[in-house]
């Protein structure tokens, strides 16, 4: 470890080669033109989110003329950061996975409400609710609950079932094979008799044929929802709650049509970088329920990772959330942001070439070419940060940075490596001129960068393909064109 005491005897040297030179191990100060990055500058804009939801309109039902046994329908984006939208979620794989998992038995069920009879004059109305899925038909011989909530336990994602006779329907009495007129709609979210408003009162019979209508409309859900399956690459934080975080480093929302975290960690996923903080590094997943009924289901999210602490949203007027949880992304990287090193007790500032998370390596007759300082005022954030070009000015090579182990991956799984670097903190921008930055991945060069001069620290993403135990290093320009890396992180794609 290099104190700023043990470091004056290379002041004279460095002086000799350079007397304007910016010597990083004498502490200088940054050049004034960078700015520090405010990390906190933007929080969750509650007001956006709520104004949305009183717009968006998620409710559907069974219609018609649908055939019955259909695929359940996947999770559809309806909105981004307030525009009102129908988009698929961007990903390889189904993202009916991230929706609640359960063993089934019929007695895991309740009644939610009941019918209002079959007599001629009676009439009832199906549900139209938010996250529908798909329905069947199931025997009209009797009254078939059971049969119902047997479909209901085959097609994923299912805790609620709404079964009831729909009439004078030509398409359930003479063309679908199944002949029955007994409807069992399923939903990935429970129900009351309040959402009860189709009615039927379509011409489907040609005229004056009577229109079709409604009866004995029943509701049966999972007495208690299970826990979703946290996806591929991310850690559950907490919940389920009523409150949605309020946190700082938001970077918007999206609306889902069905209470999907495997959908929501593909938007935060392939959510763009923040030019201040970067990738999306935690989301917020809610439901809310407007005037009692469930209106949509909330995915915002944020490139600083939240906690409970902030979940103080309840919701607004009519609006009340409900079902939050919060999950952050997986860094497969060490101390990414180099904090595991620290000064010496009384120091206030100094640097090493290597310390238990990561290792700085010199070439031959190299001095300090990699090294990691602890000097708040040079980092990205924090207080420590690392530096490629030698540190104490007296050679130009060119240095290695790498995490001191094999970094743990899963094999075939991609990642998102992420960093910022900076070439702003010498005054001299002729000395940056030729500033570059190499990234090896398991001994293969994945790309070279060539900023020269940056006045502000810049963020970077590229994607790799890990192999397991895999090796990453940094290779700098040689001095005075130096680079620093802060906030290195290398995040699993969930899809």
């Amino acid at each position: 470890m290099f104190s700023v005491s043990r470091l004056l005897t290379f002041a004279c040297l460095s002086i000799s080669l350079a007397e304007s030179a910016f010597i990083p191990a004498l502490q200088g100060t940054p050049a004034t033109s960078s700015d520090p990055p405010d990390l906190n500058g933007t929080t969750t804009d509650t007001s956006d989110i709520v104004s949305t939801a009183q717009q968006v309109d998620q409710k559907s039902g069974a219609s018609s003329d649908a055939p019955p046994d259909q695929p359940a329908t996947n999770t559809i984006i309806t909105a981004i950061d307030g525009d009102l939208v129908n988009q698929t979620i961007p990903t390889t794989t189904s993202s009916r996975r991230g929706l609640y998992e359960i063993s089934r038995r019929n007695d895991n069920y309740e009644q939610v409400f009941g019918g209002t009879g079959t007599g001629p004059s009676d009439r009832d109305a199906s549900i139209e609710g938010t996250a529908y899925l798909t329905y069947t038909v199931v025997s009209n011989a009797t009254y078939d609950v059971d049969d119902c909530l047997d479909y209901c336990d085959s097609v994923e994602g299912c805790v609620f079932a709404n079964l009831y006779y729909e009439f004078e329907n030509p398409l359930l009495d003479l063309v679908f094979s199944q002949g029955s007129n007994l409807k069992c709609a399923v939903y990935a979210d429970v129900h009351s008799a309040i959402e009860k408003t189709n009615f039927g009162g379509q011409q489907l019979y040609p005229a004056p044929a009577p229109l079709n209508y409604i009866q004995q409309s029943s509701g049966w859900a999972l007495k208690s929802l299970p826990e979703p399956a946290a996806p591929q690459g991310y850690d559950k934080v907490f919940g389920p709650t009523g409150g949605a975080n309020n946190a700082p480093g938001y970077m918007g929302f999206a609306f889902l049509d069905q209470y999907d975290v495997a959908a929501c960690a593909a938007l935060c996923d392939t959510r763009g970088a923040d030019p201040v903080g970067g990738a999306c590094q935690y989301f917020n997943i809610w439901r809310a329920v407007v005037n009692g009924i469930p209106t949509t289901y909330t995915c915002s999210m944020y490139y600083l990772v939240a906690d409970e602490s902030t979940a103080v949203n309840y919701g607004q007027g009519d609006l009340v959330v409900t079902q939050s949880r919060g999950y952050s992304r997986q860094n497969a990287i060490v101390d990414g942001g180099f904090e595991g090193y620290t000064c010496d007790s009384g120091a206030t500032a100094c640097s090493t070439s290597s310390y238990a998370n990561w290792v700085g390596t010199s070439p031959l007759n190299g001095n300090f070419d990699a090294s990691i300082f602890d000097d708040a005022k040079f980092a990205h954030t924090g207080h420590s940060v690392a530096l490629l070009g030698s540190a104490t000015n007296v050679d130009t090579l060119s240095g290695t940075l790498a995490p001191a182990a094999p970094i743990t991956t899963e094999a075939g799984v991609s990642y998102t490596l992420q960093f910022f670097y900076s070439t702003s903190f010498t005054d001299e921008e002729a000395d940056e001129a030729g500033a570059s930055l190499e990234i090896i991945w398991n001994g293969n060069p994945v790309d070279t960068i060539t900023p020269g001069y940056q006045s502000q620290w810049v963020g970077y993403q590229t994607t790799l393909v890990a192999q397991g135990n895999d090796i990453l290093q940094f290779v700098g320009s040689p001095a005075p064109a130096f680079a620093w890396i802060d906030d290195v992180s290398l995040l699993p794609l969930s899809t």
